[in-house]
């Protein structure tokens, strides 16, 4: 996996296209939902994989995901809304089913979720325990 780095403020990522890894903390159990999959995620850290493609590219997705107040268009909404986003980890050159293959022993907590459209990943939200994580999520700070 080529590096990534981790950006705590969406204003700081560049406005180019690319892939992410949100991070999203849950401080309290939450009940959510990805078309009929249904699971109630337990307190603790997510990551969500997904891409930027549109006008304003990572800074602009990225700045979407970490304001509160967004009219809920997404599965992640879900998560963003109720939980923090402390940022993300991004790469111009790899795709979100890339990132989700390089986190693939990371446990899938709602199948569905964020992939409703994708026929390789079984979800695009990953559940990271406490203690060591993935030796490419350890990348420069911006």
């Amino acid at each position: 996996m080529s590096s990534l780095a981790f950006f705590h403020a969406a204003s700081r990522a560049p406005a180019t296209p690319g892939a992410y890894v949100l991070l999203v903390a849950l401080a309290h159990p939450l009940a959510a939902r990805a078309g009929r999959s249904e699971a109630t995620l337990a307190p603790g850290r997510y990551l969500y994989c997904g891409s930027a493609r549109g006008p304003g590219g990572l800074r602009a997705r990225l700045g979407r995901h970490m304001r509160r107040g967004k009219t809920r268009r997404w599965h992640i909404d879900q998560l963003t809304e109720a939980g923090e986003s402390p940022g993300a980890w991004i790469t111009p050159d790899k795709g979100e089913c890339d990132l989700v293959a390089a986190l693939a022993t990371l446990p899938a907590p709602l199948a569905g979720f964020g992939s409703s459209d994708c026929p390789r990943c079984r979800s695009h939200l990953l559940f990271w325990p406490e203690g060591e994580g993935p030796a490419f999520l350890a990348a420069q700070k911006c």
